[in-house]
Formats: structure tokens, sequence, C-alpha cells
């Protein structure tokens, strides 16, 4: 016999077995061999793979064939090995069980559908990891489309094992989702939002990973460490992490400090209160200490100059309420500011530095300071806020002007003590 399921069946036969019982003996133990069969091809398709494959792989010099052997696509590879030895011969083996012989080749049949979409995920995940390894991927992050990609993949490989199991034409399985169409916008509402945004994000270069953002309204103020399909991830300056919906980022608005980092300069607009009743007029007392500055001596007198002509041609009169340049004690602080500012190292005199007085609202009038750092680290940053408004409180005395505060307890208990 050139079958050896044939003679094997035919020798138990003659050993005196009942019919029924030589085929499934010797059904069993073809089965057996099979199944030795794809185990054998199993290992040695991995040694191949961990052997041979390696060693090129560790002999190139490109970077990219090892990323495909640490995303373990050539080792998924070898499962298709044991998956294809059973297909072939399961019609040898089972053809006495034609049920059971369908059954088995639907089952390898579907075992090799998710190795091979495990395969194409790999090796998706490796390309990947490869593009975000090019200059590229600083500015265009394409890990929501990757998803996309391999939701897709998914997807079909789903359908190909319905077709399988239920013998229906995937075509007509498609037909079917088609008709569902308002019930899985419902269920992926969410993905095909990130989706949308996902793409626009991309598309119009507003975020990217390592990106400093802030979205008060969510109490988000960190680098972003992660952009997906559905979710931004956001690591806070406090090491909390937050995540935010993709579709938020889009509909909601939110800070991108990327050009202040790119520019490596920083703003500093933060105000002082002044103290509405400590603003006066420069007198002689007042001049005469503040004249003994160099840079004020000139301001003054210049300013005074000017004012002297304005007073004669215009008014003909001495009288300073007539004049609108008339010097302030504040308005010569402002100047001492803003000089005090542009010869600081760290304040960059290419930008604007400027003193400026905002809307008073009850709380004293606020005087704003609009400049840029040259340093836009943090703690620099903060240092050099904190020196600037420092020596101006300090200063502030040398004018004649007060910085307006609410009471405070001992405020009100040093009243009661000079009333009583």
């Amino acid at each position: 016999m050139n079958d050896p399921a044939i003679w094997f069946k035919e020798l138990l036969i003659h050993a005196g077995l009942s019919y029924s019982l030589s085929t499934l003996i010797s059904t069993i133990a073809l089965v057996v061999v099979v199944l030795l069969l794809s185990w054998l091809s199993n290992l040695i398709a991995k040694a191949v793979i961990l052997k041979v494959v390696t060693r090129i792989v560790k002999k190139t010099t490109s970077t990219w064939d090892d990323i495909f052997l640490e995303q373990k696509v050539f080792t998924r590879l070898s499962h298709f090995a044991p998956a294809l030895v059973i297909w072939s011969m399961a019609g040898w083996a089972l053809k006495s069980y034609p049920v059971w012989m369908i059954f088995v080749h639907k089952l390898t049949y579907i075992y090799m559908v998710g190795i091979g979409t495990m395969v194409i995920i790999s090796f998706i995940e490796a390309w990947h990891i490869i593009y975000n390894m090019l200059p590229i991927s600083q500015h265009r992050h394409i890990k929501g489309y990757v998803q996309l990609v391999k939701i897709f993949i998914v997807i079909i490989a789903l359908l190909i094992v319905i077709s399988v199991i239920f013998k229906k034409d995937i075509s007509y399985l498609l037909t079917s989702l088609g008709a569902m169409a308002a019930v899985l916008i419902l269920v992926f509402r969410d993905t095909l939002l990130g989706l949308v945004a996902s793409i626009q994000l991309s598309a119009d270069k507003m975020l990217k990973v390592g990106d400093w953002i802030t979205i008060p309204g969510r109490q988000v103020d960190g680098r972003v460490t992660d952009i997906t399909l559905n979710t931004v991830k956001i690591q806070n300056f406090d090491k909390t992490i937050i995540t935010v919906p993709t579709y938020s980022l889009v509909n909601e608005s939110f800070q991108n400090w990327k050009g202040m980092e790119e520019a490596g300069i920083r703003q500093v607009k933060r105000s002082i209160y002044i103290d509405m009743k400590s603003i006066r007029f420069l007198d002689k007392e007042l001049k005469q200490k503040l004249v003994r500055i160099p840079s004020l001596k000139e301001y003054i007198e210049s300013s005074e100059q000017q004012n002297n002509t304005i007073s004669n041609k215009l008014f003909n009169t001495e009288a300073p309420f007539f004049i609108s340049t008339q010097l302030t004690n504040l308005g010569v602080f402002r100047f001492y500011v803003e000089t005090f500012l542009k010869n600081h190292p760290l304040v960059d005199t290419d930008q604007t530095v400027i003193l400026r007085h905002r809307d008073p609202e009850g709380n004293g009038l606020p005087l704003q300071v609009f400049l840029f750092s040259r340093n836009n680290q943090f703690v620099p940053f903060e240092n050099l806020q904190s020196e600037i408004f420092e020596h101006m409180m300090a200063i502030m005395n040398e004018f004649d002007l007060k910085v307006f505060q609410h009471p405070s307890g001992h405020d009100l208990l040093s009243l009661s003590k000079i009333i009583n």
C-alpha cells in the first residue's frame, strides 16, 4: 500500500479489530503523528529564526532590522509552520471523519488569520518605532494613524473569521455593517471624534509629544507625553498624570508654550499695586533727594526745562497745575525702574520694556511690568521676576510711594491702640 494510513488500518483489521475501531485507532495515530510533525516544524522554524536570522541581523549595520527582530516580527512568523503542517495533513489524517476534518481546517485557518494579524501589527509597530527615530517625527506625530490602521486590520481579521465560521461572504458582512452604521457610530463615537481631532492636530502642527501646554479649565499645566487616537496624556509639573480626550483639544482652547521655548525668551507681565493717595507732584525736598542719582538728575532737569518752556508759551504762569507734563513721584519712579530694567543683564532689551498703568479696580493703581527675560527656563525666570519686584517694593519708599494692601490684623490692632 502506498498510503500508510490505509496499510495501518488494514493491519488492525487483520489483527481482529472491527472496521470502526480500526478506523478510530488509525486516525488517532495519524493525528498524533501530525501533531508531532507540527511541533517539530515549530521547533525548527524557531531555531532557524533565533540562530540564522538573528545572526544575520546582528551583523548588519542598519538598525531597522534590529527593530523588526525586537518587535518579534520574525518570531511570530515561525507560528505559521505548525499551522501549515496541520492544514496540509489534516485531510490525510482525518479523511475518515470529514466533519472533523472541516472543523480542523476552519480552526487552523482562524489560527493562521490570528497569527497573520499579529505579524502585521508587529510590522506596523516596528515601522512606527523607525518613524519616531526620524527628524520629521518631532513635528508629525502619527500614533493616532497607527492605532487606526491596527483597528482596521483587526476588524478585517474578525470579518474573515466570522465569514469562515458562519460560511458567509465578506461582502455580505460589509453590507450588514453598513446597515448598522448608526449603531457603530454611537459605539465608536469617541474613536471617530479622536480620529478627526488627531488628523487636525497633526495637519495643523498644533501639538506634539514634548510640548508644554496649559488648559486652565482642566487643571492641565505640563508636558505632553503621549498622543493616542482617543486620549492625550500630559504629565503636570507636580508629576501627576492627566489624560484628556483628543477631540477636546480641538473643541476647547489650550495654550501651547512651544513658540516661547523656540524663541528662547519669556514674557514677564506682572503688576504691583500703588496706593493712589501716595501719588503726588515732585516737590523740592523729594527732588533734592532724587537728583543724587545721576540718571534721575538728568531726567528731572530735562523735564523741568521742558515744563518751563510749555508754561511760558501757553499759560505765561509758573502754576504747576496747568502743566500736563509736570513731574510726579510715580512718573520718576517709572523712569527709574525702566532704566533699571534696560540695564539688567537678564532682560532682553531687543524686545519691549515698559511700565504701564492698568485700570484701577479698587485695589490701588496697578503698575504693570512688561518685558521679556533672556532665559525662559523656570528657575532663572522666576528668580528674575522675584528680583525685579523685590527691588521695586524696596525702593518705592525713596519716592514717597506706598504699596496698596488690605489692612491686616496687626494694622487693626495698631489703629485700636491709637484710638484708645
